[in-house]
């Protein structure tokens, strides 16, 4: 039933893809030759040159969009993701039909055209799939266009399955049941769903109930019996997806990737990297350089009232750990008195003695780090990261906190994810680590300005900075 139902939805999808383009068409022609004082033009094309270009679009828009996927079950993907696969897909479809048309008439076919009509084609698919996306999504939410799955496991990992499908009801997944390892599990339930029989009742289930794909989440020392599950289901024409027990062991960027053909499950992998970091070094750049001028007098005044008001340079520099665990030199306003720490390192406390009066108020404020700018400035620091600690104080955290060292997969930051969620001072290490992991799993640019604009909102004052 969901194959006829995805059959339909996919020759819906490509009828509407076939309308746009012809409308895109239509409109970068009407661009590109409907106003002549705008855009002059020697001659039009000729109606039969650009009938077969038409022709010619018609066929290669679909063919394309289906070399990339864009006619496969889309459920997992979201909106930017398929407007991404539509752009390359366009881009690509673009090229050649601009390559083809080299070979049609005695000129070249109008190339301003041509962009115009793929820029039109980008934009109009793009939108036709976000709302064709958010539409199906709702139907499915009311329960149509159901893929009815049934879950091998009846433990952890298909606990944790269950209760992604019943949270993410817009995917339109319904549960059929569980079949367990053991027959002491038939009978009872796993996060609301039954568990109807063991994994060797899977040929009987899958004869007698409407099942369209069988999701694999045995543990790992139950793998032994995916052989005769495979075995099983190549006799049929469900779907078969497998949930490695292995993900309980990934730390950070878990995920699949391939080698050589061959799949390869990645437990832990490096934080930002390529493109990625070059675009949150030239973000840090930009704003850092931005920041350092239009800051510069009140910079320049704080390190005058720090000189004046105690024995002492205006500016701090400690050692600190950053990224790849390599220590460097972080740069403050000095806030305490010369020799504070004669008796070794401490963590800062409320109504510190060592604190000037004046380092009291830049330490509330957080002003006392904005020099740090300029560590920024160097590539010591990134605006937007894990606050960096002192090595004393890592030696001891890594010993008692499980994976603290992953917060130096990326650059240190100046803000960060658990900073403008008030964990400063003396607050919980343990639920830092967790807000900067979390941090490094969802890095994009846009979450660095929400965190920068958080910041300058609300970060100055904190009850927790002192």
């Amino acid at each position: 039933m969901f194959k006829r139902h995805n059959q339909l939805l996919t020759a819906l999808r490509v009828a509407l893809d076939l309308l746009i383009v012809g409308g895109a068409f239509w409109g970068g022609w009407g661009l590109r030759f409907g106003s002549p004082r705008t855009w002059p033009y020697t001659e039009l094309p000729a109606l039969r040159e650009t009938f077969l270009v038409g022709v010619l679009a018609a066929f290669i828009w679909p063919f394309t969009f289906n070399a990339v996927g864009l006619y496969r079950p889309q459920r997992q993907k979201t909106p930017l993701d398929e407007m991404f696969s539509v752009f390359k897909a366009s881009l690509i479809a673009g090229l050649l039909l601009v390559a083809l048309t080299y070979f049609i008439g005695e000129q070249r076919f109008s190339r301003g055209m041509l962009s115009m009509f793929t820029s039109l084609a980008f934009l109009g698919v793009s939108l036709e799939r976000v709302f064709f996306k958010e539409l199906l999504q709702e139907l499915r939410r009311r329960g149509y266009n159901q893929r009815f799955i049934l879950v091998l496991g009846a433990g952890r990992l298909a606990r944790q399955v269950l209760e992604q499908v019943d949270l993410h009801k817009e995917l339109g997944l319904t549960a059929v049941g569980c079949l367990s390892v053991t027959q002491q599990r038939v009978g009872t339930s796993v996060a609301g769903v039954e568990v109807i029989g063991t994994v060797r009742d899977l040929q009987k289930v899958l004869r007698d109930r409407v099942v369209d794909q069988v999701l694999v989440a045995l543990p790992s020392r139950s793998m032994h019996h995916l052989s005769r599950v495979m075995d099983v289901c190549a006799d049929t024409t469900v779907d078969v997806k497998l949930v490695p027990d292995v993900y309980q062991y990934a730390t950070l960027f878990g995920g699949l990737e391939e080698f050589g053909g061959l799949p390869i499950v990645n437990l832990q992998s490096t934080g930002v990297l390529g493109i990625n970091a070059v675009a949150k070094r030239i973000f840090d750049l930009i704003f850092s350089t931005l920041f350092l001028v239009a800051l510069s007098p009140l910079l320049a005044a704080l390190a005058l009232l720090v000189k004046a008001s105690s024995p002492g340079p205006a500016l701090y520099r400690q050692e600190r750990v950053g990224l790849d665990g390599k220590p460097f030199r972080m740069i403050k306003f000095r806030t305490m008195r010369e020799g504070a720490e004669a008796k070794g390192p401490q963590f800062a406390s409320d109504k510190d003695t060592r604190t000037t009066p004046l380092g009291a108020f830049l330490r509330r404020t957080s002003l006392d780090e904005l020099p740090q700018l300029w560590n920024v400035l160097q590539g010591d620091m990134s605006l937007v990261g894990p606050r960096p600690e002192r090595p004393i104080f890592i030696d001891q955290f890594r010993r008692r906190i499980p994976r603290y060292q992953l917060r130096h997969m990326v650059k240190a930051g100046m803000t960060g994810w658990a900073q403008i969620h008030g964990l400063r001072g003396n607050t919980s290490i343990q639920m830092r680590v967790e807000y900067d992991l979390y941090y490094i799993e969802h890095w994009s640019l846009l979450l660095d300005l929400r965190i920068l604009a958080r910041t300058v909102a609300f970060g100055f004052l904190s009850r927790n900075a002192y």
